[in-house]
């Protein structure tokens, strides 16, 4: 089964990070939202079929409430997007996204 899924991981506090509204598009045509839950997930992936089409994704991570109330401090980052590009329909893209109230940091995972 080919998808699209994330997590949220807080690397400041070292804890997963809860209620961050995500959304997946595909050729800036938005396909799902989710909110990720207390394990810094989404319920179920973003996308899932027997094959998904190949082309340009973004995700858009809206992460300022979560860091204006995780920080502490003047919010820095907003929303963040994360542009990438599936090339197998069949494949598993996992994109997590590592934050912390300064910076970012996502890669490709299994």
């Amino acid at each position: 089964m080919a998808r699209i899924s994330t997590h949220v991981l807080d690397i400041a506090r070292g804890q997963p990070a809860p209620g961050i509204p995500i959304e997946l598009y595909r050729e800036s045509k938005l396909i799902h939202s989710a909110v990720t839950n207390t394990d810094g997930r989404t319920n179920e992936p973003l996308l899932s079929a027997g094959e998904i089409p190949t082309g340009r994704y973004e995700l858009v991570f809206h992460a300022a409430d979560y860091l204006r109330a995780s920080a502490g401090e003047p919010l820095f980052l907003d929303d963040i997007t994360i542009r990438f590009h599936v090339a197998d329909s069949n494949g598993n893209y996992h994109v997590p996204l590592l934050l912390a109230p300064h910076g970012y940091s996502t890669y490709r995972g299994s």
